[in-house]
């Protein structure tokens, strides 16, 4: 039995030995009669499918760039509509400065113009201010008669009363045209009496009493102060009135000053006389002045500091 074992085993391996034999000359056959596969076959198949990706890839990028132009095209037509109407309105603009260049050109012409009528209404008023002023020549005004003093004939009272208070005898006797005092009658007597105007005749008289008045002060008449004063136009005495404020700066500035009628302040400085007929040309002249003056203050102030506050005179000091 052991025998016949072994006998079995030994008759199995050639039959598989023979059918693997079989298998291989099968496989050789089939490999004799398909032709074999072309070496560049796989790679050519990956690069028509690689290709066909890329082709649809750029399908795909061209209809979205075609997309976007057709939104630009919509955004082109708005822009082209929105510059019209800024043309437009630019040119309406345009119509608008010529308009207004047309009119600064006339304002400019009517200011020239009135520029000159300016000037010409300054000379107008002045030649009338000259001429109210030549026409009060001959007027005197008296300040501080009470009311009432005068009775009921005012022309004999102060054709009586001026050759008293002023000391003058007057040959022929102080003739006026008229007399009367300012302002609305005061019943109740309360408050200042109002002045009086008296025109004389004769401008030599009127001139007579102004000058006395001014050399002796205030006229007394009893217990009361009575002044005299020419009689000036309302700008004429605006204008005095403003030379006599600078009058302490010209005293500061150690100028000679002088006001004279109508309305002309006379100065004097280092032996130079200038006349001057508006205030602020006399303003300008202090201030000017003043800046001169001003180093040589401050200099004074220095050598004082130095030499001492007792020492008066800085270049004695220097000295």
């Amino acid at each position: 039995m052991p025998r016949g074992k072994v006998t079995g085993k030994s008759s199995s391996k050639p039959g598989r030995q023979l059918l693997f034999s079989e298998a291989l000359r099968q496989q050789k056959h089939r490999q004799a009669q398909d032709p074999p596969p072309h070496p560049h076959t796989t790679t050519d198949n990956m690069a028509e499918g690689s290709q066909g990706v890329s082709m649809d890839r750029i399908q795909q990028e061209i209809s979205a760039v075609g997309r976007k132009l057709e939104g630009m095209d919509s955004v082109m037509v708005a822009l082209t509509a929105e510059t019209r109407s800024m043309c437009l309105e630019i040119a309406g603009f345009q119509s608008q400065i010529s308009g207004l260049d047309q009119r600064v050109t006339t304002v400019e012409t009517l200011a020239a113009s009135w520029t000159d009528s300016g000037q010409e209404l300054m000379y107008l008023r002045s030649k009338l201010t000259d001429l109210e002023d030549r026409r009060r020549r001959n007027n005197i005004r008296l300040l501080g008669l009470p009311e009432g003093i005068e009775g009921t004939d005012l022309i004999s009272y102060l054709r009586d009363i001026l050759p008293k208070l002023t000391g003058i005898t007057f040959d022929p006797p102080l003739e006026f045209e008229r007399v009367y005092r300012l302002g609305p009658n005061r019943q109740d007597g309360k408050g200042r009496p109002r002045s009086i105007i008296a025109c004389l005749l004769r401008h030599s008289q009127a001139r007579q009493l102004l000058q006395t008045a001014r050399a002796q002060g205030p006229l007394r008449l009893g217990t009361l102060e009575i002044r005299l004063s020419a009689d000036f136009s309302k700008e004429t005495v605006d204008r005095r009135r403003a030379f006599l404020s600078l009058r302490p700066r010209l005293r500061h500035l150690d100028v000679k000053f002088g006001l004279f009628e109508p309305a002309r302040m006379w100065i004097t400085k280092n032996g130079e006389s200038q006349t001057f007929f508006d205030p602020e040309d006399l303003k300008t002249f202090l201030d000017r002045l003043q800046e001169q003056a001003q180093p040589m203050e401050t200099t004074t102030l220095t050598l004082q500091d130095i030499r001492g506050s007792a020492v008066k005179d800085p270049l004695r000091a220097v000295e």
